[in-house]
């Protein structure tokens, strides 16, 4: 997503957040909440015994499971912020046609092995 001017919260990106830092314990800091959620036995019984296997807590265990689908979830939806000019700038390179580019014309017209 483009957008002009300025947000807040817009250094919500790896590495700035402390919720996506790439330490284990995710910025562990201040008190825990809950996260309810329902499963079926034999899920809850397979997921005890792979945390079992890593010996971790099932909290722990789905939390880490859990963490590279949030990650990419977060990283496909960022926010671009730019001055109005330069988002009129890069609109405007989009619409544009691209520059001629024989190689790419060849591998485009190239049938996949």
């Amino acid at each position: 997503m483009l957008t002009s001017g300025t947000q807040k919260g817009r250094d919500n990106e790896i590495g700035r957040n402390p919720a996506l830092s790439s330490t284990e314990s995710w910025g562990n800091t201040g008190p825990t909440r809950a996260i309810n959620s329902h499963a079926k036995r034999r899920q809850r019984d397979l997921i005890d015994q792979a945390a079992e296997g890593l010996g971790k807590t099932r909290t722990n265990f789905l939390l880490g499971a859990a963490r590279p689908g949030i990650e990419d979830t977060l990283l496909n939806h960022r926010v671009f912020t730019l001055v109005p000019e330069a988002l009129q700038k890069f609109q405007t390179l989009l619409d544009s046609p691209p520059d001629k580019n024989p190689k790419l014309r060849k591998l485009t017209a190239t049938s996949a092995p």
